[in-house]
Order: structure tokens, then C-alpha cells, then sequence
């Protein structure tokens, strides 16, 4: 079966990872893939379809699988949006075209494009899946500015995912809260995001040796108002665990700098930036003792999800459905709400409690291994295509009746 996904390179964040990792996995089971992505126009305005003499299990070094792929016009894109160029449409319609593929899957990038993507897919009668993840929290608990504009943008949706034929979403609280903005359950699959659990496993780590420490804390993500790290930097400051205990900021983001100027190694925190070397990350997992991830609105972080699976022990506040993750003593779950106050409690109970934190961390392992594989996500996908497909000459009678 043969695969258009359209999706985002650049820049890094939680929907360039789940790109990746899927499309990579489709071609390791036989599928064949195209990539089609916004990227900035060449100087002659020319955007085509790139293809590499390679099989399908190569890789770039920046883990990127070598396939066909097409460049979509784009003004500007950024973590959370992007815009297109006015042709964008027109480019993406001709590669439809050109590449014949079964089925597209679109991982909805936050552009004006995924509102017309239906209605290209119609005319070209392909069967069209969506995967849709902004960062959420439940309605009942929204409380700040971010999380009521993330709930907007679920507003805006809805009214355009019916058109998808079905659209994957990674919690049934997502789900839910789709189907209160009147998006048909039946058209809601929820598939939650998985890891390669041979890649992000328990091992031997020098990481704490490194750095000299005999506790080791790490947040891995976004330095941005939405992840709340501020709560965490003002927590560990407040906490003074002492020069054997380290904190470790694996990420870059808008706010990085002036975190990085009023918390720094004299907090006995370190700031890693962006790491792309991905045995470097697994590494720096593998040797942390804890985890921690105060965010204001989440998806499924698949940061929480390589931590838990690299055996580390987590906590998370309860957005998005991160909470459900880590729910039944899988790590502990924080409100949103008080942040600072919650960690300033806990970190010096993981600085003193060795055996809770192994427990602990053998638990975030177990959770995933139960629920969280990439393999059971992508024989989950398989089906979904299968599934969609098979209801094509459906389609085609309903189009029929419509132009009747």
C-alpha cells in the first residue's frame, strides 16, 4: 500500500517526532511512503517531488527515512502553525496526482491547508485519515489563558474533522471532548502514540558520572510558557537539594534565555539546549533517576513516554492525557495548578527514597510496554487503513448520489 503523509520536518516538536517514528515503521512492515511537508520556497519558486535510489529501511543521519518527498510552499512555520504560500493547495493537489497513493495521512500541522484537504482528497477520490493532537485539558479544569486558547483551536476543528474519514486522536479524553464539539464518535479513532521499546530501554548510563551527581533530574522539551517550566526552576530552587543533586534542561525554546540567566549552575541546574543525536537523549534517560514534566496543556508527550520506557520514574501534570498514563501508581500525577508548591514537596522525597524510585521506574516501563508500544500503534494504524479502504466503494456511490 502506498502512503502520502503529510506532515512537518521542521522545526522539532512532539509532531516532527511522530512523523518520523510512524513513517519509518510503515516502511519497516513493506509500505511504501511519501513525504509531503512545508518548507521554505528554493529561489526559483520551485517546489517538486525529491526521490532517493534507496530502500526503504535507509535513514538519513538525522533519522529521516530516504523516500519520496515533496516540498510544500509555506510563508512561515513555526512549533504551533504554519502558513502556506497561496499556491500551497495547488502544489499539494498536483503531487496527489503525480504520486497515486492509497490513502493520505495527514498529521494535522495547524494550517489553513488542513481545511481543504478533504475537498482535494474528495476530488481526487483518495481515502483520507487525519491524526489531530494540540495540546489539551479537559474543559472542567480550564484555568489558564493557554489552555483556553488551546481549547479554541479544538472549536475550530471540529466543524472540518467530520470530512476527514476517520481522524486519530491519542486518549479517550480527547475523544470525548471532540465528540462534545459534535465530531461523530465513529469518525474519532483513538490510537494512542507509542515508542520502540527496543530503543528506549533500561541500560548502563554515564550520564550521572558526568555531571557528578548521585540524583539526577531532567525535563526534556520545549522552553515555552505552555510547558511551565518556571514552575519546576522556581520548585528546585525553593527545594535546595544540595550539589549532588542536579537538574538537567534537555531543550531549547523562547524562554531559554532568560531562564538560563536566572537559573544556572549555581541552582545546580544545566542546560543541555537541543540535543539531536538521539543515543546522546536515550543515554541522558537512561541515567536520570527522575523525570518531570509540569506542562500547562499536553497531547501525549512522547518525551513522558521515552522516560517511562528508559525505566525512569515520572511526574506529570494531569493535562492532556498525560495523567491517564501515569494514573494507578505508574508515576505521580500533579494539578496543573500549584506547581511549584507540589514539587517543592516531592523533589527532596525522590532525592531521599532510592527503592521508590526504582519501583517507580520499573512501573513507567511496565505501563508502556502494556499499553504504549510503537508496534502495537502502527498494527493499530494498519488496521485503521484497512478498515478505511474497505469502505471506498462507499464512498464513490456517495459521490455519485451527490452529483446526481
Amino acid at each position: 500500500m502506498h502512503i502520502a503523509w503529510l506532515g512537518k520536518k521542521s522545526p522539532f516538536c512532539g509532531n516532527v517526532t511522530y512523523s518520523r517514528e510512524v513513517t519509518n515503521a510503515l516502511l519497516d512492515r513493506g509500505y511504501q511512503v511519501s513525504f509531503l511537508h512545508f518548507a521554505q520556497e528554493s529561489s526559483d519558486g520551485h517546489n517538486s517531488i525529491v526521490s532517493w535510489d534507496a530502500d526503504a529501511s535507509a535513514t538519513r543521519p538525522n533519522g529521516w527515512p530516504d523516500c519520496p518527498e515533496v516540498s510544500l510552499p509555506c510563508l512561515y512555520k513555526s512549533t504551533i502553525y504554519t502558513i502556506p504560500t497561496l499556491k500551497s493547495s495547488k502544489v499539494l493537489s498536483q503531487a496527489l496526482r503525480q504520486l497515486q497513493p492509497d490513502l493520505v495521512h495527514a498529521s494535522l500541522t495547524l494550517s489553513p491547508l488542513d481545511f481543504v484537504l478533504p475537498e482535494i482528497c474528495e476530488e481526487l477520490d483518495l481515502p483520507l485519515v487525519s491524526t489531530f493532537h494540540p495540546p489539551f485539558a479537559p474543559q472542567n479544569r480550564l484555568k489558564s489563558g493557554r489552555q483556553h486558547l488551546q481549547h479554541l483551536t479544538y472549536q475550530l476543528y471540529a466543524p472540518f474533522l467530520p470530512h476527514y474519514d476517520r481522524t486519530i486522536v491519542f486518549s479517550q479524553l480527547q475523544r470525548n471532548l471532540l465528540a462534545k464539539l459534535n465530531v461523530p464518535e465513529e469518525r474519532i479513532a483513538v490510537i494512542p502514540n507509542g515508542v520502540d521499546v527496543q530503543k528506549y530501554c533500561p541500560g548502563p548510563s554515564s550520564i550521572a558520572a558526568e555531571f557528578d551527581a548521585d540524583r539526577l533530574f531532567v525535563y526534556q522539551g520545549r522552553i515555552a510558557m505552555e510547558k511551565n517550566v518556571e514552575a519546576l526552576l522556581k520548585a528546585w530552587k525553593q527545594a535546595d537539594l544540595g550539589s549532588k543533586c542536579k537538574l538537567l534542561i534537555v531543550g531549547d525554546g523562547p524562554l531559554a534565555p532568560s531562564f538560563q540567566a536566572a537559573y544556572n549552575d549555581e541552582h545546580n541546574i544545566i542546560w543541555l539546549g537541543y540535543i539531536a543525536d538521539e543515543r546522546r537523549r536515550i543515554d541522558i534517560l537512561r541515567g536520570a533517576d527522575v523525570f518531570i514534566l509540569p506542562s500547562l496543556v499536553e497531547g501525549l508527550s512522547l518525551s513522558l513516554l521515552e522516560a517511562m520506557a528508559c525505566g525512569t520514574a515520572c511526574i506529570a501534570t494531569d493535562v492532556g492525557a498525560d495523567g491517564e498514563v501515569l494514573n494507578d501508581g505508574a508515576g505521580v500525577v500533579l494539578s496543573p495548578q500549584g506547581v511549584t508548591t507540589q514539587l517543592k514537596t516531592l523533589l527532596p522525597l525522590f532525592r531521599d527514597q532510592p527503592e521508590l524510585v526504582q519501583l517507580m521506574g520499573q512501573k513507567a516501563r511496565q505501563r508502556v510496554l502494556e499499553r504504549y508500544t510503537l508496534s502495537s500503534n502502527i498494527t493499530q494504524v494498519e488496521a485503521l487503513y484497512a478498515e478505511v479502504r474497505a469502505t471506498q466503494p462507499l464512498r464513490q456511490r456517495h459521490q455519485v448520489s451527490r452529483w446526481a
